[in-house]
């Protein structure tokens, strides 16, 4: 039985993958799942970020990317593609890192997971040696008692948690605020009156988990 289990943090630069270079080209920040290997070589791409035409343009426009489909809720649009070009992430999975969250940012990529034994990991430290621009940010032991989600274990809805992640982001909260409520009820493209409900009810579910 392999008793380490080790969580690792990852920071990919300089990589030429379509949703790196979509954030750096629009100022989007793009939530993504790990990218799914399909038998003809592509990679199933599946998505979110705050609703954005320009970011589905320049997705649209990227001739790496084919099949583009994009639905919005609340503010927030979820898409899904295939991709011909094969990212620095790929080559981490297949050294046998378990992504777990996969977010972009002004061109760069900040891949959180898992790797099961010290061997699995140093697969994985020479997957990224042989790329350009991969940083080993952090290694940990991971828990053996795996932490839920506040927005899994406190049952948030979808639209709750699009709520508290644009007003965190926007920096509602932060103090001196810097963002107003029409500013981010703006965002998610709801009214001031339904944005004040939904941080109310999301406040109140985790108030409770954690008081109650």
């Amino acid at each position: 039985m392999i008793e380490d289990c080790l969580a690792v943090e990852f920071e990919v630069r300089h990589d030429d993958c379509p949703l790196a270079e979509a954030t750096a080209a629009t100022g989007a920040e793009i939530d993504a799942r790990p990218p799914q290997r399909r038998s003809d070589g592509h990679d199933l791409l599946q998505f979110e970020a705050s609703a954005s035409d320009r970011l589905a343009r320049v997705l649209e426009d990227d001739e790496r990317i084919s099949y583009l489909y994009v639905s919005r809720t609340e503010g927030r649009s979820r898409y899904r593609c295939l991709s011909k070009h094969p990212c620095v992430v790929r080559r981490l999975i297949d050294g046998g890192l378990i992504v777990e969250t996969l977010r972009y940012r002004d061109g760069a990529a900040r891949i959180g997971g898992a790797v099961v034994g010290r061997d699995v990991l140093k697969g994985v430290m020479e997957a990224a040696g042989e790329t350009v621009g991969v940083t080993l940010e952090r290694v940990y032991p991971l828990e053996a008692e795996t932490v839920e989600s506040p927005a899994r274990r406190w049952e948030l809805t979808p639209a709750q948690k699009a709520c508290l992640r644009a007003a965190l982001e926007a920096g509602y909260f932060e103090i001196p605020r810097e963002a107003s409520s029409e500013d981010v009820a703006a965002e998610l493209g709801i009214s001031k009156s339904a944005f004040l409900e939904r941080l109310r009810r999301a406040e109140a579910t985790l108030f409770d988990g954690i008081f109650g």
